[in-house]
């Protein structure tokens, strides 16, 4: 089994001008086969919801990379060398990271943050 870890204690980017702070909620982790697949949510404030979001993954020991900026219609922006395992989607407030199928590279924490800035990603 994989454990794809989705830490509670994520890294969120303050939005200029804003006057609450965009909240984002993450399931602290799930675990799945190689193999199968996996969908990962981060869930924004309500008050938030049409933000723009960024998916990181960060292996042990390693800085996070940048997978994707994923806007409130679903249309997502992928970085450099991610494979096409990796995809988004978005309903409401949720954005979805997806993998499919696992391998085992994919073991890591996934961290979402909101972001007002393309163009400007970890690392």
């Amino acid at each position: 089994m994989l454990e794809v870890s989705v830490p509670i204690d994520i890294t969120h980017v303050c939005v200029s001008g804003s006057l609450s702070q965009p909240v984002l909620t993450q399931p602290p982790s799930a675990s799945a086969s190689p193999g199968a697949s996996a969908k990962l949510t981060c869930t924004l404030s309500r008050e938030h919801s049409t933000y723009i979001i960024a998916w990181y993954q960060q292996r042990a020991g390693q800085a996070p990379r940048y997978i994707m900026y994923l806007t409130s219609s679903g249309s997502h922006t992928k970085g450099d060398g991610i494979p096409d395992r990796f995809s988004g989607s978005s309903s409401g407030a949720d954005r979805y990271l997806t993998i499919s199928p696992l391998q085992s590279e994919d073991e890591a924490e996934y961290l979402c943050g909101v972001s007002h800035n393309i163009g400007v990603p970890f690392g």
